[in-house]
């Protein structure tokens, strides 16, 4: 008989992308700004709506978003956006869209600023992953300092809630629950 792993409450176990995501992705440190990007648009367009809703439609904005190439999006005009808003296989949001673009446009410039998007994000941390375990939390101090320097930058759609889940997602904050399976201790 095979032992249950434990996960954290918010994973769908009916959904096989829930599970595998929450498995191999979520927590996990990332430091490939590709990844950074992919992630960090998901987590906009996700602002409202359930992180299941996007996960489901991962490979829709994958195809749409020409497989999450900043420099690609930085140079999407207006005409790119209004096909983007016929597209069925991910969120139609003309705000979220048009944010897309200026955001690749930003992080591109924090490439050039720090090297990487990577050097810039993780060193808000110094490199360090930061352990915490608060099912009800949905912002920190540093998702809000985060947030208010990448709207000081000209990003939108990065409130404080939305970097929280960011940082949680690439890793800077593992929020595993202490009954997860995956959880290592704060």
């Amino acid at each position: 008989m095979q032992e249950r792993v434990e996960r954290c409450a918010w994973v769908n176990m009916k959904n096989p992308l829930s599970i595998r995501y929450h498995d191999t992705e979520w927590g996990v440190p990332e430091h490939t700004d590709k990844k950074l990007f992919e992630m960090l648009i998901l987590e906009c367009f996700q602002a409202g709506l359930s992180w299941e809703c996007i996960l489901n439609k991962r490979d829709g904005f994958r195809q749409a978003f020409d497989g999450f190439d900043a420099e690609k999006i930085s140079r999407y005009d207006e005409e790119r956006c209004t096909r983007l808003l016929s597209d069925p296989n991910i969120v139609r949001n003309k705000l979220k869209i048009q944010a897309c673009v200026t955001n690749s446009r930003v992080f591109l410039q924090i490439q050039k600023e720090y090297g990487s998007f990577d050097a810039y994000l993780w060193g808000f941390t110094e490199g360090n992953v930061i352990f915490e375990s608060c099912d009800m939390r949905t912002t920190s101090p540093l998702s809000d300092q985060i947030s208010k320097d990448l709207k000081k930058r000209g990003m939108k759609f990065v409130g404080s809630t939305v970097i929280y889940a960011y940082l949680q997602a690439v890793g800077i904050l593992n929020a595993h629950t202490r009954e997860c399976g995956l959880y290592r201790g704060e």
